[in-house]
């Protein structure tokens, strides 16, 4: 009956922390949005397959 009891409470911590895992983080990280192209060096802010179009 104790071993029961322990993997029950071993399985609850388990769920517990994969649901804290999962959901740690979402609402809290801003969309990266971006009006401006940018560089660094030469490099362009768009793919060449693009640019030769």
């Amino acid at each position: 009956m104790e071993l029961l009891g322990i993997l029950l409470f071993g399985l609850w911590v388990l769920i517990v922390t994969v649901c804290v895992v999962v959901t740690d983080g979402r609402g809290h990280t801003p969309e990266i949005r971006s009006t401006d192209p940018w560089s660094a060096g030469n490099l362009p802010s768009e793919p060449y397959a693009s640019l030769r179009m």
